[in-house]
This record gives C-alpha cells, structure tokens and sequence, in this order.
C-alpha cells in the first residue's frame, strides 16, 4: 500500500544511456533497488512502490546535464550507516562517480550532516546521507 505524497518515480533524460546504467545503475543496485524495466532508449530500478528511470533523451540540447541551471539540481538518498556511505564514496569511481567537496566531506552539508555528494560524467548529482 503506498502513500499520499510518497514518490512515485523520477526520471532522468540522460544524453547516453550507457555511462547513464554504469553510474546510476551500479548507484540504485548498491542502496537496495531491483532492475524494473528494460526498453531500447532506457532503463529503470525499483525499491518499494517508487522507481529511478534514466532515459536516453531524444532531443538533447547539451552534452552534460548541468545542476546548477534551473531544473533539478540532485537525488537525495538515506543510507543506513556512516560506514556504508563511506563504502560507497570508495567505490563509487569505478563507476563513474566523482566526490563532491572532497575538503568538506562527509561534512559538507554542515557539522551535523553526514553525506556525500557524488557527481556522475553527466553532471547529474546524487547525495547519500546517513541515518
């Protein structure tokens, strides 16, 4: 049973599909999604009753997605620990992944935050905060 308000899906218009799966797809595997859908042009993965589509767009009008024009700006995702953040930040290169702040990690979002923020090829921003 879901919930007035909880997510339903997101989805992202990506400009190559396959850097879009090595990133983003090892990224929702690692935090518990399940692969959900499969087409030509796209890809998604499901946890619970909400779901990440990353599609490859058919009108691009840049090579990168850019954070910090308007439009969405990051994903935000809860993780269990400290320690699983942190296991991710390390493995998250092999990926495509790009730690964000570096000086300010796992601090960045404050003194009393514990995240990273990661940045994939395309620019697309995800951030892990730990319970």
């Amino acid at each position: 049973m879901t919930t007035t308000g909880t997510l339903h899906h997101v989805e992202l218009w990506v400009p190559d599909l396959n850097r879009a799966v090595t990133s983003w797809g090892w990224l929702l595997t690692a935090l518990g999604y399940e692969q959900f859908q499969d087409w030509p042009a796209g890809r998604s993965w499901r946890l619970g009753p909400t779901y990440v589509v990353v599609e490859q767009s058919p009108a691009l009008s840049a090579d990168t997605h850019d954070r910090l024009r308007p439009g969405l700006n990051h994903l935000a995702f809860h993780v269990a620990s400290r320690a699983e953040v942190d296991a991710l930040v390390d493995e998250a290169p092999k990926h495509g992944w790009t730690l964000l702040f570096p000086d300010r990690h796992p601090h960045a979002g404050g003194p009393d935050t514990y995240a990273a923020y990661m940045e994939d090829t395309d620019g697309f921003e995800a951030e892990l905060v730990a319970s």
